[in-house]
C-alpha cells in the first residue's frame, strides 16, 4: 500500500491476537513498528521477531489507561524512531456477564482500557500531527458497538463511544490534515473472543452459530482485521476519514 514504507506506526495492544498481525503487516510494509502493551514477554518477542526479518521495531510496556504512562512511552518513541505517523488503537479488554449482574469496579476497568486508554493515545498524538499537518489514526472498535451483543453491554458501550469519539474528531481535525477512521471487527479469533464464548462444547456451539450466520461461513481470523487497517491507514486511503469499516464476513451487514 502506498505511503507505509518508513512511517512511524503505534500499535496498542500489539504483542497477540489481531495487534501482533497489525504489528507484521505494517513492517512487511517497510514502517517502523512501536508495540505498546502490558504482555511484556510477548512484546519484546514479536519486536525481536520483526527485527530478524530486518524491520525496524521495538516494544514498551505500557498501561494505556495511564495517561502519564502513555505520554512517556509516545516521547521515548519519538526519541527511538521519530514523528509518530500512525497510531493504531487496538488494545482492549471484555469481562463478560449479563449488566445487571455487573459491578461499579467491573465497569470501571472497562471504561479505563476501553475508551479513556484510547483516549490518552489520542491526547499525546493528536496534537503533534495537528501541529505537522498529517497523520492517520486508526482506532480498532468492535461490532459490539455498532449492532450491540448479549453480554457485553459496557463493552458495547465503549465501542460505540469510540465509534462516535472517531467521527467527532475526524471533523475536529481534517483541516489539520489528519485522518481518523474506525476498523469495527466482527467475532474473532483471539483471546478475547475466547474469554466471552469459554471453552469446550459451549465454545464449539459458539463457533457452529457463527458460521451458520455468516455469508463466508467462518469465524474472523486476526489477519483478516489487517488488510482494512493499514488501508485505512495508508496514503491509498488518503481522501478517507471519519468512516468505519466492519469486518464480519457479512455477519453483521446492518447498522
Amino acid at each position: 500500500m502506498r505511503g507505509l514504507k518508513d512511517k512511524v506506526v503505534i500499535v496498542t495492544g500489539g504483542a497477540r491476537g489481531i495487534g501482533a498481525a497489525i504489528c507484521r503487516r505494517f513492517s512487511e510494509e517497510g514502517a517502523r513498528v512501536a508495540i505498546f502493551d502490558i504482555l511484556t514477554d510477548e512484546a519484546a518477542a514479536l519486536a525481536c521477531e520483526l527485527v530478524s526479518l530486518g524491520a525496524v521495531a521495538g516494544a514498551w510496556r505500557v498501561d494505556i489507561s495511564d495517561s502519564l504512562a502513555v505520554a512517556s512511552a509516545v516521547a521515548q518513541v519519538e526519541d527511538a524512531f521519530g514523528a509518530i505517523d500512525i497510531l493504531v488503537n487496538n488494545a482492549g479488554l471484555n469481562r463478560p456477564g449479563p449488566f445487571i449482574t455487573t459491578e461499579l469496579a467491573d465497569w470501571r476497568v472497562l471504561i479505563e482500557n476501553n475508551y479513556v486508554g484510547p483516549l490518552n493515545l489520542h491526547r499525546a498524538i493528536a496534537p503533534k500531527m495537528a501541529e505537522r499537518g498529517r497523520g492517520s489514526i486508526v482506532n480498532v472498535a468492535s461490532d459490539a458497538g455498532r449492532i450491540g451483543a448479549p453480554g457485553e453491554a459496557v463493552y458495547s458501550g465503549c465501542k460505540g463511544a469510540i465509534i462516535a469519539f472517531s467521527k467527532t474528531l475526524a471533523k475536529e481535525l481534517g483541516s489539520r490534515g489528519v485522518r481518523v477512521n474506525v476498523v469495527c471487527p466482527g467475532p474473532t479469533e483471539t483471546r478475547l473472543l475466547r474469554d466471552v464464548t469459554a471453552e469446550g462444547e459451549l465454545a464449539t456451539q459458539f463457533d457452529d452459530r457463527i458460521r451458520r450466520a455468516t455469508p463466508l461461513g467462518r469465524i474472523g481470523q486476526p489477519q483478516d482485521v489487517v488488510g482494512a487497517v493499514c488501508f485505512l491507514a495508508s496514503d491509498d486511503a488518503g481522501f478517507i476519514t471519519g468512516q468505519l469499516i466492519s469486518v464480519s464476513g457479512g455477519l453483521t451487514t446492518a447498522g
